[in-house]
């Protein structure tokens, strides 16, 4: 579907979010692709069943775990990246043999409406139906029971999604935001930092739910992160940034105005252009950020970069523990001791030190949140598990029943004593082979004694 619709998906996807046809393919596309090539080389292994560890008591016995499907999934995309951010999970949920319902968000219309006419083409349209609509569709598909919810949006239909999962007992998979923060220390390479850091935040226009939402650093780097950061801009995208192919827009007229207000009242120190008519946004660094205000209290999803002042690291990191976990931290050092104390002083879904978003590019990392910014997690074999369960399996034969005694009444001490023997005893593999020497050689003394004598 995708190498054969490649032209439709790539258009569908530039008329709702303004993206170049090479920017969709390299962020959207060329992901599905790579993911559906790793489901195909590692599905024979993933579906395997694992064999377990035994103990005394089951070393004859059949020990695995299998994962089987779950059964019925719902799959609610998100708008801002409307077809990677649908079709990836649904090649974890296909992979581990459910049927699914697809929700795309109705807020990329196009996209939506293209998926609507491409799945039944390619899947069988009895076990992958598409459901367009907003929220009257949303809430009637939750109303429904499902055995597995992947939801990717805000924390606050996160919770709504949440509840309505809780009243049937379905597991919820939920891939929220939060406000990600970057730390750069003063011992860093500001012009490799700041180059990385306008890619990640300017990418999309900003809306991405990974991208740095703030920069925390010490008062004197201020101004450079500014300069350096416009140059990076001006390298990017060029004098006129609006002509710019590879500079995205503000998916609608709502979240456009949501982020006009965010600017009220802040020292603009790079950007701030804004065009109504297109939905343009310039990338846009703000300096002297009091935490109080508004664009500091919220998600920004926007090309909207605030730097906010901290004394030193440990400041940057209380500021950090101070709010919600975030869905990812990014750190900029030289010093890999401050990048492990910043990594073990605090919680996120994921960390990328010295550049941004890199993480969710490596399939055998899952991607996913903690606390607000989510639940659960995704892409590659980490997908197939999501929308697997792995059933625990013990096959045991019907002879031996000798050994049971010890778990059948009546019960005494001694059989207590060989029960803490055979289950709460740990053995080495060189302690359990002596251990079998030793019976195995009792067993022979015994035979001898029994032919000679």
């Amino acid at each position: 579907m995708v190498q054969e619709r490649e032209r439709d998906i790539l258009a569908a996807i530039a008329s709702d979010l303004g993206k170049s046809e090479l920017n969709a393919y390299i962020q959207e596309v060329m992901t599905i692709l790579g993911e559906v090539d790793l489901a195909l080389e590692q599905l024979p292994e993933w579906v395997a069943a694992k064999p377990a560890k035994k103990n005394l008591l089951t070393m004859m016995d059949e020990a695995y775990v299998q994962p089987e499907p779950l059964g019925v999934a719902l799959i609610v995309g998100a708008w801002n990246y409307p077809f990677a951010l649908t079709v990836q999970p649904l090649i974890g949920a296909i992979a581990a043999g459910n049927a699914v319902i697809i929700k795309p968000s109705e807020v990329s219309e196009n996209t939506a409406s293209l998926l609507a006419q491409l799945l039944p083409q390619y899947l069988d349209p009895d076990l992958y139906v598409v459901v367009n609509g907003g929220v009257e569709e949303t809430t009637e598909l939750l109303k429904q029971r499902f055995d597995h919810i992947l939801y990717t949006g805000s924390t606050a239909v996160g919770k709504i999604v949440m509840a309505a999962a809780a009243k049937h007992l379905t597991p919820v998979t939920l891939e929220l935001g939060g406000k990600s923060p970057c730390y750069i220390d003063t011992d860093c390479d500001l012009d490799v930092a700041c180059r990385r850091i306008a890619w990640g935040k300017y990418m999309n226009c900003g809306q991405t739910c990974i991208a740095p939402d703030y920069i925390l650093c010490e008062p004197s780097l201020q101004g450079q992160i500014v300069q350096k950061i416009k140059e990076t801009v001006e390298e990017f995208y060029g004098e006129n940034i609006r002509g710019s192919p590879d500079y995205g827009r503000i998916v609608n007229l709502r979240h456009f105005k949501r982020l006009l207000r965010l600017l009220e009242g802040q020292t603009i120190a790079l950007g701030g252009e804004t065009d109504e008519a297109t939905r343009y946004i310039a990338p846009t660094v703000l300096t002297d950020v009091d935490p109080e205000t508004r664009v500091m209290q919220e998600e920004i999803f926007g090309p909207i970069l605030p730097v906010v002042p901290v004394k030193d690291a440990d400041e940057a990191i209380r500021f950090i523990n101070d709010r919600e976990k975030p869905l990812a931290l990014y750190v900029f050092s030289r010093n890999r001791k401050l990048v492990r104390r910043m990594i073990d002083c605090t919680s996120s879904g994921g960390v990328t030190a010295n550049d941004v978003i890199m993480h969710c590019m490596l399939g055998s990392l899952p991607f996913g949140g903690v606390g607000a910014s989510g639940m659960g997690a995704y892409h590659g074999k980490h997908s197939f598990d999501t929308f697997s369960h792995q059933r625990a399996c013990l096959l045991k034969s019907l002879r031996g029943e000798g050994a049971n005694k010890l778990r059948y009444p009546p019960n005494s001490q001694s059989k207590v004593d060989w029960a803490k023997f055979f289950l709460l005893k740990r053995f080495s593999r060189g302690k359990l082979s002596l251990l079998l020497l030793t019976i195995l050689g009792t067993v022979a003394a015994v035979l001898v004694k029994a032919v000679y004598y």
